[in-house]
């Protein structure tokens, strides 16, 4: 068997973290600003994302897991001048700078599909897979997610002749970058030569108004050009200013891609017209599947309401067609399963079966299945040379459940939220994150400062 056919496009999904809560910071983002100061339940979200993992596992799938952050951030807010023990700078930051205390606490590094973009090593020039951090420079609270998640991902692929992981673009708006959530690729198989997809809202030069467009073409740019993509394999689309402002912050709220199928909402995009023209011109030794949503059947409102299309494509061992991996809340929202049940009893569908998982506690911040993941196509070889400790099987999915039952607290209210001794029991959770994963015991900034 090639390694092109034996490639295999994996999911790493992001562990939510202990401080997981709904402070409503993502402007634009509807689902985050509509869930703001209600209560949250971190042990519950964890394992329902652990719980999605083990469910793509038991289809037959290769699954990953990423580490959540250090949260609330001391390191940050110590730069900034809070000082004292790690308790008391929190018990400060939070009392005095609530913007600032907010986003320290964030735990949105569990939306993996930002933390980089990833471009497989079929793709690329020098024959390495090569994966750039996300700067995510728009919004304060995830700015700061960029130097851990490269830490992140050298841990998990430390090989260089193998890997290129560069870190994030300077962090500015002329070269905002969101990572894969705004990044798509097509190909006859995973590890075929392919077509990817950058997807941006707005140029450098532009000024809009509604929410932030927080993709640059510039950035899009940048990344192509690192990742060693050729002309004709890079295409750049525009994301549709109504999607943007209907709550499509990141493309992959109204499009999403595997293999050969494009499966996106009729306003994704700017130009639908166009980007169909340029993917079959582009595509290598395969026919795309288009698959649109028209508005009249799913309108831009059920779209982000149901997160269609922020559900993950898979193919299933031995399956002919794709399979949708969906959130509960397509299937109770009336016109979405209802097109979603005409969609897969097509005759000869792209995309023929779904799948419902339940992720409520993170769609109630706006994050659905396909925002928990990071897809790495990886040949044997690679994932050879990875760290194989980030590859969950079931002896590692139960230490996770353990772990997660054990530390994280039940309910988060935002009485909660400044209580110093979440700072001692995320650190203490943390810290024996580190002794399940390979992560070496000295990977967060707490365990490198004496206490």
């Amino acid at each position: 068997m090639s390694a092109e056919s034996a490639a295999e496009e994996i999911n790493f999904d992001g562990l939510v973290g202990p401080t997981h809560n709904y402070a409503g910071l993502s402007v634009g983002n509807l689902a985050s600003a509509r869930n703001r100061d209600t209560v949250a339940r971190p042990r519950e979200a964890a394992l329902q994302g652990l719980a999605k993992m083990q469910r793509l596992r038991s289809l037959g799938l290769a699954q990953g897991v990423l580490p959540p952050h250090e949260r609330p951030n001391i390191q940050w807010l110590r730069s900034l001048g809070f000082a004292g023990s790690d308790g008391e700078v929190w018990e400060k930051a939070w009392r005095s700078e609530p913007t600032i205390g907010r986003a320290a606490l964030a735990s949105s590094a569990m939306w993996a599909a930002n933390a980089a973009t990833i471009s497989p090593s079929a793709d690329c020039a020098d024959g390495r897979l090569h994966a750039s951090v996300a700067n995510l420079q728009t919004m304060l609270h995830r700015i700061l997610e960029a130097e851990q998640t490269e830490r992140t991902l050298r841990r998990l692929m430390p090989d260089e002749a193998r890997f290129a992981v560069h870190p994030a673009l300077l962090p500015h708006s002329v070269l905002s970058d969101e990572g894969a959530a705004n990044h798509m690729r097509l190909a006859g198989s995973p590890g075929a030569p392919g077509v990817e997809i950058f997807v941006y809202g707005r140029t450098a030069s532009e000024v809009r108004g509604g929410f932030p467009a927080r993709q640059t073409l510039e950035a899009c740019h940048a990344l192509a050009r690192r990742h060693g993509l050729d002309s004709f394999g890079a295409i750049f689309a525009r994301q549709s200013s109504e999607a943007i402002d209907a709550g499509a912050f990141h493309n992959d709220v109204v499009a999403v891609a595997h293999e050969h199928v494009l499966f996106h909402h009729q306003d994704a995009f700017a130009d639908t017209a166009a980007l169909y023209t340029r993917v079959r011109e582009a595509a290598r030794g395969f026919e795309p599947a288009f698959v649109e949503a028209p508005r009249d059947r799913v309108g831009l409102d059920d779209a982000v309401s149901s997160y269609l299309f922020n559900s993950q494509l898979v193919r299933l061992p031995g399956a002919g067609s794709l399979t949708l991996i969906a959130p509960s809340e397509v299937r109770e929202n009336n016109r979405t399963a209802s097109f979603v049940a005409e969609m897969i009893a097509q005759p000869n569908a792209a995309i023929g079966q779904v799948e419902y998982v339940e992720v409520r506690e993170s769609m109630r911040n706006g994050g659905g299945p396909a925002c928990l993941r990071l897809r790495i196509v990886m040949t044997p070889a690679e994932r050879a040379a990875a760290a194989q400790g980030f590859f969950l099987d079931d002896a590692l999915a139960a230490k996770l459940e353990t772990w997660i039952t054990t530390h994280y607290r039940e309910e988060l209210a935002p009485a909660d939220l400044g209580d110093p001794a979440l700072v001692t029991e995320t650190q203490a959770a943390l810290d024996e994150l580190t002794r399940i994963l390979p992560l070496c015991g000295d990977f967060y900034p707490f365990q490198r400062v004496p206490q």
